[in-house]
């Protein structure tokens, strides 16, 4: 039996030493090499373990934890779960504050390690008493024996990455790094990083990835808070509407702002062309870098840091309904599935080659369409529609009473459920304004041109 090499005390001293992944078909049109950082090979799943971690060592140092305390702090859930693991091997109680943005799955994680949950709004400022901050706060002065760390301000956030994120970028790229891009929330990510490896090398990019509705890359570009900038937005983790004494503005060279939707396709785009199953800002984090693409050469090293786990995000990002709700399911994305989905359930209207063609007119002119598929059995054996209908009329008064199989055209072309839109658009013409979608249970539905039109509008 081969001798085990590395056995741990506990959970915490898993933290760290993840790996650098090359990323290969998303970055195929993106001068350089391309490394990602994958943190959500800590043991909670996310980046934050390292910071909560060393707060929580930094206070036990101070004497501002002490034995059988309580943690409290506002979290967007990451965080929450790396104060959770130190909650539990340490011995302390932990109250975490969110607002109710933030996933169902991270809320679930969090109680499941012990945590006990305050939900807050999202839509009311900072100050206002029932903000996530605010809530937080109360707590901590209303509970004896309890620290609250306060991620956004604590030098201890920052630090870990100074200490740790930083030296494991700079071994794992043996220097050759020459721009690093992170979705920005606290800060203390980018700025701990960007430290250490400014120091090592100062013509190192520090690119910061912003959302729309944050007030960090107008900050930072012109020194001005403008509250106009703030607004309600859907990403979870990056972005803020404070100013956290852990953004170093001072080491970040250039804030980009991405959207909720993209942001969102491109988390789903790295599951499926990198097997990188990863939560919704990591997805900005890579957007962020290709609207940039233009500023990098071939001989340039990216490192991007890939914050969390898609577990976190199955009920969201990962799920269909929830992106088509909002609007971010596009035609690329969209399937001939999505497209039938709603009259699915209906019976397909068709007719046989051995009705007589006022049969399908009569069903036309009932179900109110354009087109019919003609079915042998379960065989699509042609297909009949009113421009050819209304050709073959005018050259034939007497047609009604003839046949189908006598004027009906070729079968309209199958395509499976899964097909995406964009390839079902090309096999539309003048000889086919129709395909006949295969669904999982094996029943067919039609889709039309209007069908088309109506997804690509």
């Amino acid at each position: 039996m081969r001798a085990v090499k590395n056995i741990y005390d506990n959970i915490l001293e898993t933290i760290g030493n993840t790996p650098m992944i090359r990323l290969n078909k998303i970055a195929e049109d993106i001068p350089g090499e391309i490394l990602a950082k994958v943190e959500y090979f800590n043991p909670g799943n996310s980046v934050k373990d390292r910071m909560a971690l060393q707060m929580i060592e930094n206070a036990e140092k101070e004497g501002l934890l002490k034995p059988g305390g309580t943690i409290i702090e506002c979290t967007s859930g990451n965080t929450g779960m790396g104060l959770a693991l130190a909650a539990i091997v340490k011995g302390y109680k932990l109250i975490c504050t969110l607002s109710d943005k933030q996933s169902k799955e991270k809320m679930d994680v969090l109680r499941a390690m012990g945590a006990e949950l305050y939900v807050c709004p999202t839509n009311v400022p900072p100050e206002h008493p029932e903000s996530y901050y605010s809530v937080a706060d109360r707590l901590h002065k209303e509970i004896p024996n309890s620290y609250y760390p306060y991620q956004y301000d604590n030098p201890g956030n920052a630090e870990a990455h100074y200490l740790s994120t930083g030296p494991e970028i700079w071994e794992q790229t043996e220097g050759r790094i020459t721009h690093f891009v992170v979705g920005v929330g606290t800060g203390g990510t980018i700025s701990g990083v960007a430290k250490y490896l400014k120091e090592k090398n100062p013509n190192i990019k520090i690119w910061g990835i912003d959302s729309y509705g944050s007030v960090f890359k107008k900050y930072h570009e012109t020194g001005e808070f403008d509250e106009k900038e703030i607004y309600s937005y859907i990403t979870e983790g990056i972005g803020e509407d404070i100013l956290p004494k852990n953004v170093n503005f001072d080491l970040i060279d250039h804030f980009e702002k991405v959207s909720d939707k993209d942001g969102a396709l491109a988390t789903r785009e790295l599951a499926r062309k990198e097997g990188l199953f990863l939560g919704y800002s990591c997805g900005s984090a890579m957007q962020g870098l290709r609207q940039m693409k233009d500023q990098l050469k071939p001989s340039d090293v990216v490192v991007v840091l890939f914050h969390d786990h898609g577990s976190r995000y199955v009920g969201k990002v990962f799920n269909d309904d929830w992106m088509r709700d909002r609007g971010f399911l596009t035609n690329e994305q969209s399937t001939a599935g999505d497209l039938v989905k709603a009259h699915e359930h209906l019976p397909l209207v068709s007719v046989r080659p051995d009705e007589v063609i006022a049969s399908a007119i009569q069903k036309m002119q009932q179900y109110n369409i354009s087109q019919i598929p003609v079915m042998d059995g379960d065989t699509l054996v042609g297909s009949l529609d009113d421009s050819r209908l209304f050709q073959s009329m005018m050259e034939d008064p007497g047609l009604a009473e003839k046949f189908v199989e006598n004027i009906m055209q070729g079968p309209f072309p199958e395509v499976a459920y899964d097909q995406d839109v964009r390839s079902i658009a090309q096999l539309m013409n003048k000889e086919n304004s129709a395909v006949m979608v295969r669904l999982k249970s094996g029943s067919k539905h039609i889709l039309t041109k209007q069908d088309l039109i109506t997804a690509l509008s």
